[in-house]
């Protein structure tokens, strides 16, 4: 192939060495298995300098999953369970895993059906957010559970900076947002 993207046609290796030089390309060989082999000119450094560029583009915009851990006790407050459910929830809005941990102490190695059941409430209570990706399993003292994200990353992001473009354009003044306090402390 030619520096334009042209048929040649068949041609030797020393013609095609001289049509490179007189082009100041180089020549390539794109299909070694061939037959004949196929080559074509370009200039090969600014060939790979675009393919790296291209990958580098396409790690920028690649998401990374990132696994966040909760550790629980068995016998947890109701108050304490809700805040971890929340910490729970707002890891699944953002699209990461979730891996929850119940940590045993003691006697309470004896009773790990109290882990299962608080680890079966917690996977119920998420539901809509997210799915069980690995059921709960004795590790020791330890009952590990990992719950993955119904939405991807990128999909979390994009909704994430459309709320805040959303909030951004509707942001009650300060006069407003005062009058709106005062109406819920009366309620």
């Amino acid at each position: 192939m030619g520096p334009n993207g042209e048929q040649v046609g068949i041609v030797s290796i020393h013609d095609a060495l001289k049509l490179a030089q007189e082009a100041d390309l180089d020549l390539v060989e794109v299909a070694a298995t061939a037959r004949p082999p196929v080559c074509k000119l370009m200039d090969y450094g600014k060939f790979k300098y675009e393919s790296a560029m291209k990958a580098r583009e396409a790690r920028k915009n690649q998401a990374h999953t990132i696994i966040k851990e909760i550790k629980l006790r068995p016998k947890i407050d109701p108050h304490d369970y809700e805040t971890k459910k929340g910490h729970v929830v707002r890891f699944l809005k953002a699209g990461d895993k979730v891996k929850v941990t119940i940590m045993f102490r003691g006697r309470e190695q004896s009773r790990p059906e109290l882990g299962f059941r608080l680890l079966q409430r917690l996977a119920d209570d998420v539901q809509e957010l997210g799915f069980v990706e690995s059921h709960a399993k004795q590790d020791g003292r330890n009952m590990i559970m990992v719950i993955g994200p119904h939405k991807k990353k990128a999909e979390a992001k994009a909704e994430k900076a459309a709320a805040k473009a959303q909030r951004g354009g509707e942001e009650p003044s300060a006069e407003e947002s005062s009058g709106q306090e005062a109406s819920v402390q009366e309620a």
